[in-house]
């Protein structure tokens, strides 16, 4: 038996990323996983790689949130993977001065309207069984100020409470129906490719941006995915409403460098 057998596993976002680590991770623990995306190519191509079944999800769009529980009106496990950063298809004011109103509602309504729906989902996905898991991938940037990505920073910090706030609520119902969070700061993702390139210069912009991390390195998908995991296991059956930082050490504070052996 491994850890998530005979459970039915939701996971948004799932083409590639972090979304596509999770899927792999949970699949490799007998998991059933319906893997949902709007990248079509990737997301067929992705389902072909991991044996599982695919679904076109807009998580902004509410209609497909409601054809999602038609097709699937019970579920062991949702992952709320899918977001943007804003910077998709360029550069881009984000900042609190400059930031337009509709850039801004851009991002909210895929971080955080998608998450609210993912969650509304899951919870009546869940609650006939009366136990479930939700995991909301939120960040890093959720948890301290961004000034150059103001929108990203303020959704990420509202599924952090928000993730709080289901916990609770279906806890106040009786049900076991647990919601955690999950906050990664910069891993090694298809996302960071346009900044670090691919010339001479990469392994000098790794080491720029990972400079004030005191682990001194990008994290890697599969390691937030083995947080989900755990957070969807029975193992954990008595985590909810809390947040896991995976970010090398960044929020604890202020580290030396390594010192060197003399």
């Amino acid at each position: 038996m491994r850890k998530l057998s005979g459970k039915f596993c939701v996971v948004t976002g799932a083409a590639r990323g972090i979304g596509k680590a999770i899927a792999k991770a949970f699949v490799d623990e007998r998991a059933t996983v319906l893997l949902t995306d709007i990248s079509l190519d990737e997301l067929d191509a992705c389902g072909k790689e991991l044996g599982c079944e695919v679904l076109e999800l807009d998580v902004q769009n509410e209609a497909h949130w409601e054809r999602l529980a038609k097709l699937y009106p019970s579920a062991d496990v949702v992952v709320n993977n899918a977001g943007i950063t804003g910077f998709e298809t360029g550069p881009a004011s984000h900042d609190p001065e400059n930031a337009s109103l509709e850039d801004w509602r851009a991002v909210h309504r895929v971080n955080l309207d998608g998450t609210f729906m993912g969650c509304r989902y899951a919870i009546k996905a869940m609650k006939g069984k009366g136990n479930g898991s939700i995991i909301n991938i939120s960040s890093r940037s959720g948890m301290v100020g961004i000034p150059g990505a103001a929108a990203y920073a303020s959704s990420k910090a509202a599924i952090r409470n928000h993730s709080k706030t289901v916990a609770l609520y279906c806890a106040q119902n009786g049900w076991n129906i647990r919601c955690n969070s999950i906050h990664p700061a910069a891993i090694m993702t298809p996302m960071w490719e346009p900044m670090l390139g691919d010339g001479p210069q990469r392994e000098e912009a790794i080491k720029a941006m990972v400079k004030e991390t005191p682990m001194q390195r990008f994290g890697e998908a599969s390691e937030v995915a083995a947080v989900a995991v755990l957070l969807a296991s029975d193992e954990a059956a008595y985590i909810t409403g809390t947040e896991i930082t995976i970010d090398g050490g960044i929020l604890a504070g202020s580290a030396a460098a390594p010192g060197r052996a003399e």
